[in-house]
């Protein structure tokens, strides 16, 4: 078995002589070798290959060695820590020219030629190359690149998916869901077009093999997103992938950003190719796909002009009288990092119940117990429950959930139908905070969450709380009483605990500490605010929303005040039984 890790490796001319070609597509839980041996702004993506390879040994007696491209100092560095590894192995670096002229080619075309030699001699197998061209024509014709499927005739979406190199596990994740890929440009998943008529040397071959449609290394590459304007009016959306340290892609992303023409939604993701990174994205890939199933929707519906309406107040979250209330009745419940929310409603969409629960080391169980509390407070069996719809981090994993919804969308809901003026909002959790642009009718138009890190959510509240020795409600008091004005300038939670021990041994008032914490994560919020687009109304949710310490600071920094319900934790699970409703 060979590995290789770029489209442009000339895999038809090995498996044209029975010689095994493996794509190497990573997704490892760390990176402990790599690290040993690599610099730690190395891309993931390599980081991944060489731990990949290094299991392939351990464990399989036919790994010959690796073909890499000298497609980027990553895989440089890559070739150098294998090649120093495994010196027994066939570890060849593959220089690829950037322009497709004639010196190109042929330049290409001797690099090819050495390979094959260089393989040969190695493995002690005999191969020519003017002998090779036979059987590669063969080959070709025998492994023609497979037709694209043409949509299929139902609700399915349809997606392109951009960018760098994705995990398998990712399009799977897609094809789960119904998503009709319309093309896959990423780094690694092009087809291979050949026409094997027109290939009689070698040059032939390698000549096509440099004409495929161009990665952000080739020549050409400024005219990759030109291709979108074929596909806008056939798109429900677009992913757009990067892996973390991969600057060329990033560069491409950042001028999709700029393209005003493209009128499509877009996702944009950063992933490190780890099995992790697929739980992290997984929210969002879920919401997206949300997104843009309500828009699609949205455009098929007729709605009312919003100019000259006068916005309704927000609606209270009250319960409502238990014997009026009709059926039939529904369950939201949030499952969520620190606390588990339970929302009953009736017939009509008013609360019947609510209740809160600690989210403990076993979220099912916490999912139960506030199902049974909920149940108990409306005075009403487990069967009377029409349907239950689960959101937060913990939906996929509850047993007695009818559907599950990511929480941007039982958000949206839940904050919409409390004040239909709201367009943005702000919900920090216990482990991630979100922001949320909503139009008019409440759908989700954009979103983006800092998902990677507790950074700035209820977590890292509840740390700065123990070191001050105070609680969590008492944090944000102390904040309003601040007087000197002081700066918490890292906002990783554990540098951030050790400078706030620090502002303690300089015997600065816990006031003015707590202050600075506020500030520091009214920061980070405000960052991705701007980055969805800040319209008024904004609607604050999530239990950090009682916190007046932060709720202070946000106001002044936005100078407007901020539509918090009754109940901000409990927005989500009134969306998810808003949802179950309809």
């Amino acid at each position: 078995m060979l590995g290789y890790i770029c489209k442009y490796t000339p895999i038809e001319l090995f498996e044209s002589f029975d010689v095994e070609m493996t794509l190497m597509e990573p997704e490892v839980i760390q990176f402990n070798r790599a690290e040993a041996l690599m610099h730690p702004n190395v891309c993931s993506y390599v980081k991944g290959v060489l731990e990949a390879f290094a299991d392939a040994v351990k464990t399989r007696d036919d790994v010959e060695g690796m073909i890499i491209t000298a497609c980027c100092d990553s895989g440089r560095r890559l070739y150098d820590a294998l090649k120093a590894t495994y010196p027994d192995k066939f570890i060849y670096l593959l220089d690829l020219p950037r322009k497709i002229t004639p010196e190109a080619v042929q330049l290409f075309t001797e690099e090819v030629s050495h390979m094959v030699s260089a393989y040969s001699e190695h493995t002690g197998r005999a191969f020519y190359i003017d002998g090779m061209i036979r059987p590669l024509k063969a080959y070709l014709k025998a492994h023609p690149a497979p037709l694209k499927s043409d949509r299929p005739d139902d609700d399915s979406l349809n997606v392109g998916l951009m960018g760098g190199r994705v995990s398998p596990s990712f399009t799977e994740a897609l094809k789960r869901r119904h998503v009709h890929l319309a093309f896959d440009v990423t780094c690694s998943h092009l087809a291979r077009l050949f026409d094997p008529d027109q290939i009689h040397k070698l040059s032939d071959y390698c000549e096509q093999l440099l004409s495929q449609f161009p990665c952000m290394r080739m020549m050409g590459a400024e005219d990759r997103l030109n291709m979108l304007d074929d596909f806008e009016d056939k798109l429900d959306g677009l992913i757009y992938h990067t892996v973390k340290f991969c600057d060329q892609y990033h560069f491409e992303g950042a001028a999709l950003r700029k393209l005003e023409s493209f009128s499509v939604p877009v996702l944009y993701l950063e992933t490190d190719l780890t099995r992790q990174s697929s739980g992290q994205i997984e929210t969002r890939l879920e919401a997206f796909l949300e997104e843009i199933k309500a828009r699609r929707k949205a455009q098929h519906q007729k709605t009312a002009p919003e100019a000259g309406m006068k916005a309704p107040a927000p609606k209270p979250l009250k319960i409502t009288d238990k014997s009026k209330a009709k059926g039939p009745y529904v369950l939201g419940i949030d499952s969520g990092s620190t606390s588990t929310n339970a929302v009953i409603t009736d017939g009509a969409g008013q609360i019947l119940a609510w209740d809160i629960v600690r989210t403990g080391a076993k979220s099912i169980a916490s999912a139960e117990k506030a199902m049974h509390q909920v149940l108990e407070k409306a005075h009403l069996p487990a069967e009377s429950l029409s349907r239950v719809v689960s959101t937060g981090y913990g939906r996929n994993h509850l047993p007695f959930s009818d559907q599950e919804i990511t929480e941007i969308t039982c958000h949206a809901k839940g904050a919409h139908a409390i004040d239909p003026s709201v367009r943005t909002i702000l919900d920090i959790g216990g482990q991630d905070s979100k922001a949320i642009r909503l139009d008019k009718n409440g759908n989700v138009r954009d979103f983006v969450m800092n998902d990677k890190c507790a950074a700035g959510t209820g977590r890292f509240l509840e740390m700065m709380a123990h070191t001050l020795g105070v609680s969590l409600e008492e944090l944000g008091q102390l904040s309003l009483n601040s007087k000197e004005d002081i700066r918490i300038s890292s906002m990783c939670t554990v540098f951030a605990e050790s400078e706030v021990i620090s502002l303690i041994a300089q015997n600065k008032e816990p006031e003015d500490i707590a202050h600075g914490v506020h500030v520091a994560i009214a920061g980070r919020a405000l960052t991705l605010l701007r980055r969805v687009g800040i319209e008024p109304k904004i609607m604050m949710t999530g239990g950090v929303a009682k916190n007046p310490g932060i709720v202070a600071v946000l106001e002044e920094a936005l100078n407007q005040k901020l539509v918090i319900a009754d109940q901000p934790e409990i927005v989500g699970a009134y969306g998810a039984a808003l949802l179950a409703r309809k």
